[in-house]
């Protein structure tokens, strides 16, 4: 039991699980904002459009109802599905932002906490307390090897470069003999 309450205390005391929580408290707070935003700015504001009579307008009734029966209508209410979208879309961008903004408040603080730390580490080489840092040698890359399609052209270039070579040779050996009949006739 005592281990089961240590492992439940390290998981609740992880940051992650506290963010999850507070995330989710914002979340709530920030849903009732934005419902209200919504519901007493926006629909009325919809509501506003000429000719749309309030967000009737935006309903389609399949089967009217008969209070007499105890039927009730059936009613597709677009109005209601926008409205819901819009909160959605809004609690969504604000906790976005909140999000951003707490990321880059941790991405600060790592950044101080690692300069502060080389700080302490620096003063603490200078003063002798701690052995000097060792040099960061730069690992040499390795060779890329080439491909086989690189490899194939690269024997395709140089069989092309012999061939001629050869025909060359023969060529050479012609244009040389013709030279020197042509130097013997002058």
């Amino acid at each position: 039991m005592k281990k089961l309450f240590s492992d439940f205390k390290k998981f609740v005391s992880r940051g992650n699980v506290i963010d999850l929580a507070v995330g989710m408290i914002i979340g709530a707070a920030f849903t009732a904002i934005v419902t209200a935003l919504v519901n007493y700015i926006l629909k009325p504001l919809i509501a506003w459009i000429p000719g749309a009579d309030g967000l009737g307008a935006l309903q389609v009734v399949l089967r009217e109802g008969d209070a007499a029966n105890g039927v009730d209508p059936v009613i597709l209410d677009f109005g209601e599905v926008i409205s819901a979208v819009i909160t959605f879309f809004l609690t969504a961008v604000i906790l976005f932002i909140i999000v951003k903004v707490i990321v880059s408040v941790r991405d600060k603080q790592d950044k101080l906490r690692a300069a502060a730390k080389k700080a302490r580490e620096d003063r603490l080489r200078a003063e002798g307390k701690l052995p000097p840092e060792e040099p960061v040698t730069e690992e040499t890359p390795e060779e890329v090897k080439p491909t086989t399609e690189e490899l194939l052209m690269q024997i395709r270039d140089l069989l092309a470069a012999r061939g001629k070579r050869t025909a060359g040779g023969a060529e050479d050996k012609e244009d040389a003999s013709k030279s020197e009949e042509t130097k013997a006739s002058e």
